[in-house]
């Protein structure tokens, strides 16, 4: 048993009431809205793949040219399967070819055109949608054929040589050594990136780019492994940025099983905006829901640009954000991977015990989560013996507060790219205190009124605060507001402003998405 904290449940009852509303005028919007990646990630659901010589994606220039033609304010599948049926081209390819030249004239269909046109369009989406169901069936036998770890927390372990080819041994060598989920960093300013790259990539920087033939390669590899290790490796990557929802789409159909997939990550540290971000991210979780792929949220990253004692209930307030879009998205308990992160100043008195207390209150307050705990790094110095008994402490609290999912700490994090030596005394580190400590959960009861408790509940009641300070903000969406003024992470992001803005379209009557509809009915076909 997991050891709970004494929480008054009236106080938890109001942190999630209000967080309903500060994000559900958020949802409102983002249901009066689509995107350019929104609409893409519909093509590539219907089977729309390749780019030009130059790298440009069929899709980026389909619904470039629908745009620029009929506009999309009512999706981009009507104009295109109007202009299929209307014989301007015999398949989905030819016409996102044509389209690149521009030479083809799309229009917006009416009465028993519109109808052919959106049943044609629901049928060819629907074969990505059951692509997606096959991908999940197929995990699920997969894991009652290999079996999953024998204990939680999973222990998550980072690649990032920019090389897929050069990550898939390394990976592999990870999970030999006891890596129960591998992630392959993405490349440096992908989330800027307003297309999806295509093939297998060599060259990216600090991460790998990610793009479909990596998923499949690197899922490929690792399944490999999991006859091997005789576990399910997971494999996870990035669902965020620009192209969110195709990424989305592209993890589903490749059957990745987690995704990086934070709801205001992109609007603070990316400048990304801030609508964008949230019909984007909507869209996403409606995928991720079907496909069966536990999210990772970001919270951690709050900590880097804010102190971690200050900045806790900001933490927790995200934490709940998450819950809730993710849960109005359609995911489930055992997909939200709430984020939190070991980041106090190991020089202040009562440190660990503090990192106690903030994990203990994720834990209660998300008991059916498998929450994502994440190591120091904005104190890591150089100094490895120093950095490495820092990773010992963070994978204690690991042990003693049930976290579901532990990203493997690094002694030599945020001073060089680590070595695969370095991941082996990090991954020697996680293996000897789980097995030595791992079920110190039986044992551990913090006391009713001591340090940890108070501390605990302080942070809650802060939380509970902060949102009813955003509930009082002015306008329609006090969330946005709240964004605009630096609430999060210290980083002022207005609506109005951001990468990505000049992708965003308010959705007309008669807006046509055959993904969403799919996605939000369960429907197959």
């Amino acid at each position: 048993m997991t050891p709970l904290l004494e929480l008054d449940k009236a106080d938890v009852r109001r942190a999630r009431a209000l967080a309903r509303k500060v994000g559900k005028p958020v949802v409102d919007i983002a249901n009066k809205h689509t995107t350019v990646s929104v609409e893409r990630a519909t093509l590539r659901l219907a089977g729309l793949a390749g780019a030009d010589h130059e790298r440009v994606p069929w899709v980026n220039h389909l619904v470039d040219a629908v745009r620029e033609s009929a506009g999309l304010e009512h999706g981009v599948t009507l104009p295109v399967w109007d202009a299929l049926r209307r014989g301007l081209a015999p398949d989905l390819l030819t016409l996102a070819q044509m389209a690149s030249s521009r030479s083809v004239e799309f229009r917006i269909p009416e009465g028993k055109d519109a109808t052919a046109a959106a049943k044609q369009s629901r049928a060819a989406v629907a074969r990505g949608i059951r692509t997606m169901d096959k991908q999940r069936v197929a995990r699920e036998r997969l894991v009652k054929r290999h079996g999953d770890p024998k204990q939680r927390p999973w222990i998550y372990l980072i690649v990032a040589t920019g090389d897929i080819y050069e990550d898939i041994p390394q990976a592999q060598a990870a999970a030999r050594e006891g890596a129960d989920v591998i992630a392959v960093i993405r490349s440096t300013g992908q989330s800027l990136l307003d297309y999806v790259p295509e093939g297998a990539t060599r060259e990216g920087y600090a991460g790998t780019y990610a793009t479909q033939e990596n998923f499949r390669l690197m899922r490929a590899a690792l399944d490999e492994t999991s006859k091997e290790v005789g576990r399910y490796i997971r494999l996870t990557n990035y669902a965020s940025g620009l192209c969110m929802p195709e990424i989305a789409a592209l993890a589903g159909m490749e059957r990745l099983d987690m995704m990086l997939n934070d709801s205001m990550y992109g609007i603070l540290f990316r400048d990304i905006n801030p609508i964008r971000t949230f019909v984007d991210q909507r869209f996403s979780r409606q995928v991720h829901a079907r496909a069966g792929i536990i999210i990772n949220t970001g919270e951690d990253n709050y900590l880097t640009t804010s102190d971690a004692v200050e900045a806790a209930h900001t933490v927790t307030v995200s934490q709940l954000l998450n819950e809730y879009f993710a849960k109005e998205a359609g995911l489930e308990d055992w997909q939200l991977g709430l984020g939190h992160a070991f980041e106090i100043n190991p020089d202040l008195h009562d440190s660990f015990r503090m990192e106690l207390a903030h994990a203990l209150l994720a834990r209660t307050l998300f008991p059916d989560a498998p929450l994502k705990w994440m190591p120091p790094t904005k104190h890591m110095t150089g100094d490895v013996f120093k950095g490495n008994l820092l990773d010992g402490f963070f994978n204690l609290v690991g042990a003693l507060t049930g976290q579901g999912i532990l990203l493997v700490g690094m002694m030599t994090e945020a001073v060089v790219t680590p070595w695969i030596s370095d991941r082996d005394i990090a991954l020697q580190n996680v293996r000897y205190v789980l097995n030595a400590a791992g079920g110190l959960t039986e044992d551990f009861h913090p006391p009713r009124n001591g340090f940890i408790q108070t501390r605990a509940r302080q942070v809650l009641g802060e939380a509970i605060d902060l949102l009813q300070q955003i509930t009082d903000e002015p306008g329609k969406a006090p969330l946005l507001e709240a964004i605009a003024d630096g609430t999060f992470g210290e980083m002022k992001r207005p609506a109005t402003a951001g990468k990505g803005l000049d992708g965003v379209i308010v959705r007309a009557p008669g807006y046509d998405n055959p993904a969403i509809t799919l996605l939000e009915t369960g429907a197959t076909r």
